[in-house]
């Protein structure tokens, strides 16, 4: 059995998955050795080989994709290289791990990327510059933490009554133009920001703007594609609450978030399928 390893060569991680014939035999995560593309690549590669127990003969080829795999050369640790495009990546990848033929995948990294994939191709919609930096630099001003652990737990005991002006907080006279959405939606971002508010209360207030403004572009997406399934891929993707506020979100709009299992790991599945 000899394995095609993908690599997503990231500023902070790197992860990294085996495949052969199609079939996932395995992936970890592992944190970036500073600004050298070849270590961190390396050491994700070791990990994994341990893990598995695993030769590294067992591996032919290497598929790099990520903004830091164009720093790493032909060959690495005697294996060949190649090159996938991240985009083409994380769409292969966010189809494979959902089992979808078609759809609108969402990388949910340091940014946002919206792709429209399927038999057809792989193609780039856009993006936003909304994303996993808006969440930590946000939380870090109001928070003062970019630790994530910390982040979720607060955000679990978050009330967005205390920040978001909803829908059901507008004047009447306001309603009528309004009628078609629920009380619940939100009218404005932080923008009812309560002087009872709570470090929860903030936490759960830069989620929702994260996750509302990718689920919005998102929508507007398929809708623009003619579909109706969106896969959230990247890290992002993990976090306990995203879903609670994606699916109070998706009732505005006729789509249907998927979560795949492991959806850090669609673009390094998706680079080594590529090959």
């Amino acid at each position: 059995m000899l394995m095609i390893a993908g690599i997503d060569v990231g500023i902070t991680t790197t992860k990294i998955a085996f495949l052969d014939g199609g079939a996932l035999h395995g992936f970890c995560l592992v944190p970036a050795a500073g600004d050298d593309a070849v270590a961190s690549a390396s050491g994700a590669l070791g990990s994994l080989l341990r893990a598995r127990g695993l030769p590294l003969p067992a591996i032919r080829r290497l598929a790099l994709t990520g903004i830091r795999a164009a720093a790493i050369g032909e060959e690495l640790l005697g294996l060949p290289c190649a090159r996938v495009s991240e985009f083409q990546a994380t769409g292969r990848g966010g189809l494979f791990l959902s089992g979808l033929a078609q759809a609108i995948v969402v990388s949910m990294g340091t940014g946002t990327s919206i792709l429209r994939a399927g038999a057809d191709g792989i193609r780039h919609l856009g993006g936003s510059g909304v994303g996993g930096g808006t969440l930590l630099g946000l939380s870090k001003a109001l928070l003062r933490t970019t630790d994530v652990p910390t982040i979720i737990e607060a955000a679990a005991a978050g009330n967005l009554a205390n920040v978001d002006l909803r829908i059901a907080d507008l004047p009447a006279a306001a309603l009528a133009d309004q009628a078609n959405l629920p009380a619940h939606a939100t009218a404005s971002n932080f923008g009812r920001l309560a002087d009872r508010a709570r470090p929860g209360d903030y936490a759960l207030g830069i989620l929702n703007l994260v996750f509302q403004t990718v689920g919005l572009l998102a929508a507007f997406a398929a809708r623009q594609e003619g579909l109706a399934d969106v896969v959230l891929t990247g890290r992002l993707a993990t976090i306990p609450q995203a879903r609670e506020l994606f699916a109070a979100f998706a009732g505005l709009y006729p789509v249907r978030f998927h979560f795949p299992e492991n959806p850090e790991y669609a673009t390094a599945i998706g680079a080594a399928l590529s090959l």
